[in-house]
């Protein structure tokens, strides 16, 4: 009788869901930054800069409190983001050089099927030069970086329109190029993030008439560390502008700096939707890839990037993981709301295609977030996993509920965690609860 109830709960729940969000196909702004951690916005506890844009989209939308990153870095992060697949499943757990797949079936080739033009800015990171371009992947228009290493420098000699190199006259910073070496941007006029800026500004304005899906995959706040080593201010940013004067490392001045701006364009965003009037009928999500960096000379306790989470990029400790994400969508999603639902970036693709009328594949590993948006659910039926390393040496964890199990090394020994007493993962309880810790573990070995 017990799981009759439940069934049909979650079948009102599902009812419920889809009168609530129907009419006709929205679109999808999703927004993605790099290496930007959990305490980096006002809105999610920083004080020494302000990121208004951004909070503005917590005041009119819903604040996901409990959101975690497909990895904790950026390629195998992005994997997860558009294909619904977690890292048990996924072909790489970390940087590992990769192109995408016929196999690999996109968020954008779905939507595509569903009738929406589809694009993108900013770091694919999935082509090696003959396979996993974008526009082979889902993606009507891209512009930005293809492959991985040329993401990592703000003023690169080009960045891809589609399959045209656009040239912006930057050096390629590495062992046999002069790097640009200018603390600030001295007025140059090819720092990458305003170029691809302009192009989703255009996207947007060419397809108002809808429906789109939009990756806004910026690469604000990551360091400059093209060609494998970080230069001494590798936070590269046109200015410091209100930072210029503060007591602070120059690194930390084009950290803050490089926040402030992007939050910038999160607002030109917003101001465009509302002018070509579409504003009631966009999702915008917004979110970061990993938690925050420790590189470029920045350190990421200085402004406590990671607000109270222990750990940071490359760990699988929440810090590494946990990231904020805000959703706002007028007349759908209940301005200042919060949730603590337990998701991560393999929802994405399972929340899009429900909201686009189109069926997920089977196989991913997502669930929608459709009844977290109107405050429906806060317990997730499903665990969550995560893998980061190499076939041979790799980080693990396991979620489910409350409950976080994690080994750091291949053969470490296990640690437990309860995050809703302990946050900071302080407190190991492994030796405690044994049961408890076997019973996570064992999640992993079900697949």
């Amino acid at each position: 009788m017990k799981r009759f109830n439940s069934l049909l709960l979650a079948g009102l729940t599902l009812q419920l869901t889809s009168l609530v969000f129907a009419q006709e196909k929205p679109n999808m702004i999703y927004i993605m930054v790099d290496d930007l951690g959990y305490g980096d916005l006002s809105c999610f506890g920083q004080t020494a800069f302000e990121t208004p844009n951004i909070d503005q989209l917590a005041i009119e939308g819903i604040k996901f409190t409990d959101y975690h990153s497909g990895n904790t870095v950026c390629r195998p992060s992005r994997l997860a983001l558009w294909t619904g697949i977690d890292p048990r499943h996924a072909p790489i757990i970390g940087n590992q050089a990769y192109a995408m797949q016929d196999s690999d079936v996109t968020v954008g080739e779905l939507l595509k099927e569903a009738g929406y033009t589809t694009g993108g800015v900013g770091k694919w990171a999935m082509f090696n030069g003959e396979e996993g371009h974008p526009n082979d992947h889902g993606y009507d228009f891209w512009m930005g970086y293809l492959n991985q290493s040329n993401a990592h420098n703000f003023y690169p000699p080009y960045v891809w329109r589609n399959h045209e190199k656009v040239p912006l006259g930057g050096n390629l910073a590495g062992p046999t190029h002069e790097p640009y070496r200018g603390r600030v941007a001295n007025g140059r006029e090819t720092y990458s993030h305003d170029v691809m800026t302009e192009e989703a500004l255009g996207f947007i304005r060419r397809n108002a008439n809808g429906p789109f899906l939009l990756h806004v995959h910026w690469t604000i706040p990551h360091a400059n560390n093209e060609g494998g080593r970080a230069w001494q201010d590798g936070m590269e940013v046109p200015s410091y502008g209100e930072f210029e004067n503060k007591d602070w490392p120059n690194p930390e001045k084009g950290f803050a700096a490089m926040i402030t701006h992007m939050d910038r364009d999160v607002g030109r965003i917003m101001a465009l939707l509302k002018e070509l009037n579409i504003d009631n009928n966009t999702l915008v999500i917004f979110t970061s890839d990993n938690g925050p960096h420790h590189e470029g000379n920045h350190d990421h306790a200085f402004f406590d990037s990671n607000g109270p989470l222990k750990g940071y990029k490359r760990d699988l400790y929440e810090g590494g993981i946990r990231v904020p994400m805000l959703a706002r969508w007028p007349g759908k999603i209940k301005a200042g709301t919060k949730s603590s639902f337990t998701s991560a970036f393999w929802d994405w693709l399972p929340t899009a295609c429900e909201l686009a009328g189109v069926d997920a594949p089977d196989n991913i590993d997502g669930t929608s977030l459709l009844p977290a948006f109107i405050g429906e659910t806060e317990k997730r039926r499903t665990p969550l996993f995560w893998k980061f390393g190499d076939s041979t040496r790799f980080k693990v964890a396991v979620r489910s509920g409350n409950w976080k199990a994690i080994k750091n090394t291949a053969d470490g020994a296990w640690e437990l965690y309860d995050l809703s007493t302990d946050l900071g993962e302080e407190n190991d309880l492994a030796a405690k609860n044994p049961e408890m810790l076997a019973g996570l573990v064992h999640l992993l070995e079900e697949d």
